[in-house]
This record gives structure tokens, C-alpha cells and sequence, in this order.
């Protein structure tokens, strides 16, 4: 205003000043709402606010989080991976994303993205346990994944079960591991086990279609064609 005094100036200037005021009052109630635990209130506040502050990696953490809480964790990551970007040397985010990634079963991403937090601070805890911990089972499932390749099916289970002790914390490792042993069990001619160990899969989840598969085939190996 002070460079240039004319009514179309201070228009704009008492519009934006309008709005910053808004937005101030939106971050209140949003971190109000978050420290309620009401996520879904933060978030639609939070959209607001990000609509126009599109810049802002803490409030993107921020919404990463309630995101989190309300069990939407693609759209968390989404948040974390632009707040990565925003903000110089985020080894939160990549910690967090890596961390997201394990939960849900993708071991390989988790890797890359903890590495990236490695990158930027090779000495951080947090950062380097999760890193140990992912190395060592994606190493696991790389070798037993090599043994199925090489039709060399009993060392595959034996690894598959190494790969159950190696993180019991996390349901879909266990279910993933059930799922490869009964597929080596099935072309290893053992029907009966094999059946048995589809069956707790498919129990679990009822459309997994390799473990359709299998079972099938080890339906056949016992002349049970009707099922």
C-alpha cells in the first residue's frame, strides 16, 4: 500500500488481510480438532487451509497424521512425500512414509524410502533401526522368492518360516508367508498340508486368488474335483 496508494491496491490488500485472518482461525480449529482426535473435522479444515497455503509441509505433516488415524494411509503418504519435498533434510517424513509402506506389507518401497532418511542423517536412530529390521526380512523373502524360482521348494518354506519368526508384529507378513508355503507345498505333491494352509489364508482372505489357485491344484492331486 505504502508503494502504491490506489484504491485498486488497497482493495487487494484488505482482501488478502480478509483472508490470512481466515486462515489463522482455520489453523486454530484444525489443531483444536486434532488435539480432540476429531481427524476427519481437522482434515476438512486442513483442506481448506492447504488449498490456499499449498506450500506448507507442516501442515501437510499435519494432515498426514489424521490421515494416519483415520486408517487412509495412500493419502498420508501422498502428504508426506510433498512435505518431503518441501522441507530441506525431512528424514520425519521419509521415516514415516518407510514406516507407512512396512505396515501395509511393501517391504521394498519401505527400504527405499528409509534409505532416503539415511541420506540425509546416516546417524539417525529411528531411521536405522527400521532399516536393519526391513533389510534384513526383505533379504528373506528375496531368498525364498530364488529357492520357489529354482523349484527348490522345501528350503523355500524353511525360509518362509524364518520370514514369520523375523516379524510376528505385522499380520500381512505372516499371511504373505502362508500364502508362498502353500503354494510349495502344492507343487511339492504335499496336497493334504497344503490345503490345510490355503484354507487359514483364504479364511483370512477369502478373494486371494494364488491362494484359489493353489488350493485348486492340490484339490486335484487328491481327485477332489468338485472342489
Amino acid at each position: 500500500l505504502r508503494s502504491n496508494p490506489s484504491n485498486n491496491e488497497e482493495k487487494e490488500a484488505q482482501t488478502q488481510l480478509t483472508k490470512s485472518d481466515e486462515l489463522q482461525r482455520l489453523h486454530s480449529q484444525a489443531l483444536s480438532a486434532y488435539q480432540q482426535e476429531d481427524y476427519k473435522a481437522a482434515i476438512s479444515l486442513l483442506d481448506e487451509i492447504l488449498a490456499v497455503c499449498v506450500w506448507d509441509a507442516e501442515l501437510r505433516e499435519l494432515r498426514a497424521e489424521c490421515y494416519i488415524k483415520e486408517g487412509e494411509p495412500s493419502k498420508a503418504i501422498s502428504d508426506l512425500k510433498a512435505a518431503a519435498k518441501l522441507k530441506n533434510d525431512n528424514t520425519e517424513a521419509f521415516y514415516k512414509i518407510s514406516r507407512i509402506y512396512y505396515q501395509l506389507g511393501d517391504h521394498e518401497l519401505s527400504l527405499s524410502e528409509v534409505r532416503e532418511c539415511l541420506k540425509l542423517d546416516q546417524d539417525h536412530k529411528q531411521c536405522f533401526s527400521l532399516y536393519k529390521q526391513v533389510k534384513k526380512l526383505n533379504k528373506q523373502i528375496e531368498s525364498a522368492e530364488e529357492f520357489i524360482r529354482e523349484g527348490r521348494y522345501e528350503d523355500a518354506i524353511s525360509k518362509y518360516e524364518t520370514v514369520m519368526k523375523t516379524e510376528p508384529e505385522v499380520p500381512i507378513y505372516s499371511t504373505r508367508a502362508k500364502e508362498r508355503i502353500c503354494h510349495c507345498l502344492s507343487k511339492n505333491q504335499q496336497a493334504t498340508e497344503a490345503i490345510k494352509l490355503c484354507t487359514e489364508v483364504l479364511q483370512l482372505e477369502p478373494t486371494n486368488v494364488n491362494a484359489l489357485k493353489d488350493r485348486a491344484e492340490a484339490y486335484l492331486l487328491e481327485d477332489m474335483y468338485e472342489e
